[in-house]
């Protein structure tokens, strides 16, 4: 069968996997806030990305680590329900998630062990994920899709609360290290 005989989404043989970014947001970084994510998906047939809430806005987990966590997730189950489960390099520029990913660092943050342990769990579906961390200037596309879902949903959040939408600032500092 030839490349082009295959519908699209479908991996074909002699790939080298499926490369992920992910990134995630949140209005305040530390929360509670509004938390959303992004991803991107390209390679073994794929060319996909994604954007939404993270959490339910001002809960209590809605932080930056955790929007992180959940983007890198919600992408694996975005391949997941599409079948694949070949090898995936996942891409993110939280220093965090990737190292506990990688065993680099531990996981002291209580609500942030069941994010990991589900993400671990979701890896072992697929034949090899490799967690790298990229610089956020080689992350735009994900970071962009989790600043856009950002401003989707902190709108409709923040009417429903009964807040006042403040501009995000473009000089807020980004949460890497635990909540």
């Amino acid at each position: 069968m030839h490349d082009e005989e295959l519908p699209r989404g479908v991996a074909s043989y002699g790939t080298d996997g499926v490369h992920v970014h992910f990134d995630g947001a949140c209005q305040p970084p530390k929360g509670p806030g509004v938390a959303t994510f992004g991803f991107t998906v390209e390679g073994g047939g794929y060319d996909a990305e994604e954007y939404g809430l993270a959490t339910r806005p001002y809960s209590e987990h809605s932080t930056n680590n955790v929007a992180e966590y959940v983007a890198a997730i919600r992408a694996l189950e975005w391949l997941r329900e599409r079948g694949y489960r070949g090898s995936v390099v996942a891409s993110g520029d939280s220093q965090l998630v990737v190292r506990q990913m990688r065993g680099e660092y531990e996981v002291r943050t209580e609500h942030l062990k069941a994010y990991h342990e589900w993400l671990v769990r979701l890896a072992k579906e697929f034949s090899s994920v490799e967690w790298r961390w990229v610089r956020r200037e080689e992350n735009r596309r994900a970071d962009a899709l989790s600043k856009l879902a950002l401003e989707a949903y902190r709108p409709t959040a923040a009417r429903s609360r009964g807040a006042r939408v403040e501009p995000e600032s473009d000089d807020a500092p980004d949460s890497e290290g635990p909540d």
